[in-house]
């Protein structure tokens, strides 16, 4: 079935597929979209996986929205003023906040990472960055990682949105404490778990925002 669009008025359509294939970042070009919308108008959202932790940013500012994978593999998501309902897809409310951290507590990790001359090592810097392009960043670049190799994150704080979404996936992960209150993360995935989980295309929309 379809979304139901507003009455009397076609949605705005941003495709962005081609984007993520590129390895760019469509964030910006979507708020834009959102900015400009008029009225009721909806914003269809058409991406090469599902935008998970857009659902957070876009519900902070009054939007719904109804997703469905297409038989390729794509995404729609149509996302709606809060109180209006379409008529399928599947609708979900934004997730609530990770809990507060305690420092007290050693950080998250599933292993130990293989050392830097052992494998080659990618190092990515997501401080400074609003969610959820950090999420984002970090599961593009999961996409393009090969097995056993070991991808370092650098986030403001710990990511605690993100390490679900990695065991899912088969990813293993070492948390580091930064001494100015950032978190590093070395995520990997161990050669004898290519068949776990995967990431889509550029990678995949984990739930809620991570700085």
């Amino acid at each position: 079935m379809r979304v139901m669009a507003a009455p009397g008025r076609e949605p705005a359509v941003v495709d962005v597929r081609e984007d993520l294939r590129q390895g760019q970042h469509p964030l910006g070009r979507i708020l834009q979209a959102v900015k400009a919308l008029i009225g009721g108008q909806d914003l269809l959202l058409l991406a090469s996986f599902e935008p998970v932790p857009l659902y957070r940013v876009l519900a902070l500012r009054g939007f719904e929205h109804e997703a469905r994978r297409l038989p390729d593999g794509d995404w729609e998501v149509r996302f709606m003023r809060r109180g209006r309902r379409g008529l399928g897809g599947t609708k979900e409310a934004h997730p609530a906040a990770p809990p507060p951290i305690d420092r007290g507590q050693p950080p998250p990790s599933s292993g130990v990472a293989p050392a830097e001359g052992e494998v080659h090592w990618t190092r990515l810097d997501n401080r400074g960055l609003e969610p959820p392009e950090p999420m984002i960043r970090t599961f593009s670049a999961l996409g393009a990682l090969p097995s056993g190799d070991v991808l370092e994150i650098h986030n403001d704080r710990r990511p605690m949105f993100l390490y679900p979404h990695l065991e899912e996936r088969g990813f293993r992960y070492q948390t580091l404490d930064e001494a100015d209150g950032s978190a590093s993360v070395r995520i990997w995935k161990p050669p004898d778990a290519d068949g776990a989980g995967g990431i889509p295309d550029a990678g995949g929309w984990a739930r809620g925002g991570v700085r």
